[in-house]
Formats: structure tokens, sequence, C-alpha cells
């Protein structure tokens, strides 16, 4: 045999050459998670798919699960829901602009946590207690007990 490469797309088995598939047809959900780049490792992609916080088409998959191009996954980080559809495969993590073009989110998806981002804004409380109050903000909180406010 040769010291010279072979053709692309052609993978040397034993003593014969076979056609490898290049992207294959399928990849792990968990690899795809973190290639997609929702998740920064892998062992937490497999914490959500194990929790239950990533669907496939609406069903509760384990890390194993073959992930095909055209399915819906549903990903819940925190208060935020992610809708998006499986566009193209990748096992490898690569830089954000060509993760992003593995998926693409439905836009009903995309309302509902501007909405929901929206009205997390509007109750976020602004209660920046740094431990023991100083003698101005004793005072503060003493005229504010007795009705006097500023």
């Amino acid at each position: 045999m040769s010291k010279s490469r072979a053709e692309p797309g052609f993978v040397f088995c034993g003593m014969s050459y076979m056609q490898d598939k290049g992207e294959h047809d399928k990849t792990r959900i968990d690899k795809w998670l973190w290639a997609a780049r929702f998740y920064k490792t892998r062992a937490l992609a497999v914490n959500a798919l194990e929790n239950g916080r990533v669907l496939v088409n609406e069903v509760r998959v384990k890390p194993a699960k073959s992930l095909a191009v055209g399915d819906t996954l549903t990903i819940r980080m925190g208060p935020y829901a992610h809708v998006v559809e499986v566009l193209a495969l990748s096992s490898k993590r690569g830089p954000a602009p060509e993760a992003q073009k593995l998926y693409r989110e439905t836009e009903e998806s995309r309302a509902k946590r501007a909405a929901l981002a929206q009205q997390l804004k509007a109750q976020q409380q602004y209660s920046v207690l740094k431990g023991r109050p100083t003698k101005k903000d004793r005072r503060e909180i003493e005229q504010v007990k007795r009705g006097k406010v500023w």
C-alpha cells in the first residue's frame, strides 16, 4: 500500500476502501445541542435531556437519540422556551455564526420569549441590600416606617 492519501470521501478499512457518508444522516441529540451552542458542555446537554428540559417532536428522549433534519426541538432554559426546527446536522462545535445555521427558531417562540422577557422586566424588584444598612439608610428606613416619605 502506498503512503499517498486516499481520495476524499473514502475511508481505509482493512484491505479495502469504503465510501464514507461524510456528514451523517443522523446525529446524537446531545452532540447536536452542544454543537448548536445551546449548552456549553455535552454534560450539561445530557443533564437537560435526562431532566426533560429538551423535547424532540414533543416527546422526552434519551441523550443517545438520533436527531434528523426536520425534527422540532423544544428547549427550556430557565423561564424561556425555544422551539426550533433542525436545518442541518453537526457533531462538531464551531463558531456561533456557523452554529446558528443549524436551526431556525419559530416566530411564535420568539414572540413568546420577547413577551416573557418584557413581563419579567416589569416585575423586576430593586431590592439591593448589601448586608447591614448604613446610618443614612437606617434613617431613611425609619422615615418610611413612620410614614414620612422624603
